[in-house]
């Protein structure tokens, strides 16, 4: 019964400590979010630094792994920048046939008798569709200096890898210098895999998205399949977005409700063939969570961090629930939280030699 009681105990006071922490992460979110990004990127990196230092000066091998950095961050927010600005060009240019299509649906709302189309006649209008994407732009004006903070950790962080390495390994916490240096390598690897896999399946679907709406003769077809690549690194947000506004354009571009219908289940068919069929095969134990907790990280980072949170909030889980894994106190947590198919045999268990020698 005393037992029960202290386990109880424990895990109010454990989630307690959790709730604090996240508060603590939401409130002082400008400090910590451009470290986690650091951190995600740096594990990116890192590969690259390493065979780069092994054969030119470190400094120099890290201006060049900075300068790869800042030329993919350069291109992957040119097209998003490219995508979605011919797109709101395109809506303010046809701004009277989105107002018409409204106006429609108020009309045949007022016919079934629904009191409350005049109210949505009144405030529902074109405007409602710019609002995001004036929304998106002056999120990506304004964390010019987020990704500045972010590049001054990176190159810092790169720097520092081989010395926090050192510092780990002379750790007189044998277990101690287990979990961080298996978690550390696994984490790093988990995220490279899943990284490559979302990397590969974006293209993909991006090259769908295109074929599908020059198929169907959607508009600004390249724009389409652009906006899916992109958003598809977020996962079931990105995707959801992606599939919308080329439906909300179709409204307007096609007579037929048929059409609309048809290009709305064609575009979700190919995000679920390829989110929920493909990527799971290549990317095996890359990702390790349940489809449940990948969704509430999404959500509860996105909550706690905006949009920076919404992109990196499975990385974090990643990282949280694979050193977890390493620890004989905690290895339960990533068991109950990971896959469904994941058995957790790919966690490499502390040796009774080095629990034996736990200071």
């Amino acid at each position: 019964m005393r037992m029960a009681r202290a386990r109880i105990l424990d895990a109010g006071i454990g989630l307690i400590g959790l709730a604090v922490v996240l508060a603590a992460m939401s409130i002082a979110s400008s400090v910590f979010a451009p470290v986690a990004f650091a951190l995600f990127l740096i594990a990116l990196l890192w590969p690259l630094q390493k065979q780069l230092q092994a054969w030119m000066p470190r400094l120099l091998a890290l201006a060049a792994s900075t300068l790869v950095l800042v030329a993919t961050f350069v291109a992957f927010v040119s097209l998003i920048a490219w995508g979605f600005g011919r797109v709101a060009r395109w809506v303010i240019v046809n701004v009277g046939r989105f107002q018409g299509l409204y106006d429609r649906m108020a009309a045949w709302l007022e016919e079934q008798g629904i009191a409350v189309a005049s109210l949505w006649a009144d405030h529902f209008n074109v405007g409602w569709l710019l609002g995001p994407m004036q929304k998106l732009t002056s999120q990506v004006n304004t964390t010019l200096s987020f990704w500045v903070v972010v590049l001054v950790y990176v190159i810092l962080g790169l720097l520092e890898v081989d010395g926090t390495a050192r510092k780990i390994e002379a750790l007189p916490n044998r277990t101690a210098v287990h979990v961080l240096k298996e978690g550390s390598a696994q984490t790093g690897a988990r995220i490279r895999r899943y990284m490559a896999v979302r990397t590969l399946m974006s293209l993909l679907t991006g090259a769908l998205v295109w074929i599908f709406a020059v198929a169907f003769g959607l508009p600004l077809a390249r724009e389409w399949g652009v906006i899916a690549f992109a958003l598809n690194y977020i996962p079931f947000i990105g995707p959801f977005i992606a599939t919308l506004f080329p439906t909300l354009l179709a409204m307007v571009e096609f007579e037929s409700w048929q059409a609309v219908v048809a290009i709305f289940v064609g575009l979700n068919v190919i995000q679920a063939v390829v989110g929920s069929y493909v990527e799971p095969r290549l990317s095996g134990t890359a990702l390790s969570m349940s489809p449940f907790v990948v969704l509430f990280s999404i959500f509860l980072w996105t909550f706690l961090w905006g949009l920076s949170g919404t992109f990196i909030g499975v990385p974090i889980t990643v990282a949280v629930l694979t050193f977890c894994a390493h620890h004989p106190d905690t290895r339960w947590l990533a068991v109950l939280l990971g896959s469904p198919d994941d058995k957790g045999t790919d966690v490499i268990e502390p040796t009774p030699r080095l629990e034996s020698r736990t200071g």
